[in-house]
């Protein structure tokens, strides 16, 4: 009866830890729903759609370190995707803050040219506490 009631217990323990972990991840959904019917349209850029050309590569390549080496800037701002096409970057992706989207784009803009940044940067909803 006591190997029961210990198995009991442990199973209670264990049930109660997955809630509180599944219960934070949950506790914000993800959403993407308009984020993935905007790039599903034929228009928008997506990563595959990169430039071949050595300068597009190039271009790409320096933005991306520039980002990465940016040890101030969140997880969400170091996977931002950059696509060039043409000399044209097109920047997409969420960010943490208004401060994050400004740097990736003054960073790309340092690189490729001011007027040849397009940014469809988006500000991430804050992450809600229990």
């Amino acid at each position: 009866m006591a190997k029961k009631t210990l198995l009991f217990m442990a199973l209670i323990v264990s049930a109660v830890f997955l809630v509180n972990i599944t219960g934070a991840c949950l506790a914000q959904p993800a959403d993407n729903t308009k984020i993935n019917k905007r790039d599903a349209s034929p228009k928008e850029l997506t990563a595959d759609q990169q430039g071949e050309t050595k300068e597009d590569r190039e271009i790409t390549q320096k933005i991306r370190r520039a980002v990465v080496d940016d040890k101030s800037l969140s997880t969400y701002a170091h996977n931002v995707k950059i696509i060039t096409v043409g000399g044209i970057v097109t920047l997409k992706g969420p960010v943490r803050s208004e401060d994050e989207k400004r740097i990736i784009e003054e960073k790309a803009a340092e690189i490729a040219g001011k007027d040849k940044i397009k940014s469809e940067i988006d500000i991430a909803p804050k992450k809600t506490s229990k």
